[in-house]
């Protein structure tokens, strides 16, 4: 007897990236998403340039989100895109430095309106309501998509964030 299919779901993919040709391995990931059957891309966020996240001298950062439909579980969705990170050159290894350069890092944010807390996986992601390098993008997509932990929208994560102040 077959396996029973999953019910299509909703996620949302970070996608950022800080070395070589970032835009092209942002487009080169959400291409390789979509060439999956069992992804279907909804919406693709512009992409917008930040400062980094970690360890100082690293370039800046081009980061969006994705939105797609998909038949694949949550831990699937996940080693689908730890494939495609290898594939695009990203090595994830316990050696390399936490929030430091890469080519290519994939984030599964929020899936459908799971709460998952397992090794290797966590969902919704666990600093994606402080990043807004992430919900900037989100909104742009999906505004009031629903964190199912705040229990806030996007948009509303995104306006108790701290105001960007403009350097004088």
């Amino acid at each position: 007897m077959p396996e029973p299919t999953h019910i299509p779901a909703n996620a949302f993919i970070a996608l950022g990236s800080n070395l070589g040709d970032r835009e092209f391995a942002i487009e080169s990931a959400r291409t390789a998403l979509g060439r999956r059957p069992e992804i279907e891309t909804v919406r693709c966020s512009s992409l917008i340039e930040t400062d980094p996240v970690g360890p100082p001298g690293q370039g800046p950062y081009l980061n969006g989100v994705t939105m797609v439909r998909t038949t694949l579980s949550p831990r699937a969705l996940l080693d689908a895109m730890l494939a495609i990170e290898r594939s695009l050159g990203r090595i994830r290894e316990e050696s390399t430095e936490r929030w430091g350069p890469r080519t290519i890092d994939l984030d599964l944010v929020l899936y459908s309106d799971l709460v998952i807390d397992e090794p290797g996986l966590t969902i919704p992601h666990p600093r994606l309501h402080e990043r807004r390098f992430v919900l900037q993008p989100l909104v742009q997509i999906a505004p009031d998509v629903v964190h199912p932990v705040a229990h806030q929208s996007a948009a509303e994560l995104l306006a108790r964030l701290e105001p960007v102040s403009d350097p004088l």
